[in-house]
């Protein structure tokens, strides 16, 4: 497999894994997340060659991707996180507030408190 049929597949492993993400299935996540990382090990089988314009861009739609995905990670990590600490009876993260709209990096703040 050349570098370019990697990079395709890592994508396309990607994609897989942010709606296996979203639809909270684990089995695809288990399936897609090994896909992901056999396309990266053929990619870096094959990294002895400066990347060309077309490698380049899918190279930066493969980090584009990745980015997603762990957003998706992030954000239900702090949402069980959350979940928990109420279910303990604790504080844990700020209550929702009418007018402050949840956005990542406002969940991630929150998360680190």
């Amino acid at each position: 497999m050349n570098r370019r049929d990697a990079l395709i597949r890592v994508i396309d492993s990607l994609h897989a894994e942010i709606a296996a993400l979203q639809a909270n299935d684990i089995a695809a996540l288990e399936t897609a997340t090994a896909m992901k990382l056999q396309g990266i090990e053929a990619v870096a089988a094959n990294d002895d060659l400066p990347l060309d314009a077309e490698l380049e861009v899918l190279a930066r739609e493969a980090q584009r991707l990745n980015e997603t995905a762990r957003i998706y990670v992030n954000l239900m990590a702090a949402n069980v996180r959350r979940r928990i600490d109420q279910l303990a009876g604790g504080g844990g993260l700020p209550a929702y507030r009418p007018g402050l709209a949840a956005t990542p990096q406002r969940m991630a703040a929150a998360a680190y408190r």
